[in-house]
């Protein structure tokens, strides 16, 4: 094997959004991280609300306000205007 052909393994802190902070082995001085296993939803048992959006079409229309006539109503107004 040849000598320094390979990175330093040494004791990283890895420290978190949160403020916990780990220490690991690794070839990286120091790393940063968003979330971990303290803050993260998932871990905690804190359930994130999901929110039910709607589907596509939904979507579209509440966007573009687009409402849906009934084949009735859309039958009259035709009949109106001739």
């Amino acid at each position: 094997m040849k000598k320094e052909a390979h990175p330093n393994y040494e004791e990283t802190s890895i420290s978190c959004a949160c403020g916990n902070v780990a220490t690991v082995r690794s070839t990286a001085k120091q790393m940063h991280v968003d979330v971990c296993s303290q803050c993260h939803p998932f871990f905690t048992g804190k359930r994130q609300q999901l929110v039910d959006r709607g589907g596509r079409i939904e979507q579209f229309n509440r966007r573009y306000k687009v409402e849906q006539q009934a084949p009735a109503a859309a039958a009259d107004e035709a009949g109106a205007s001739q």
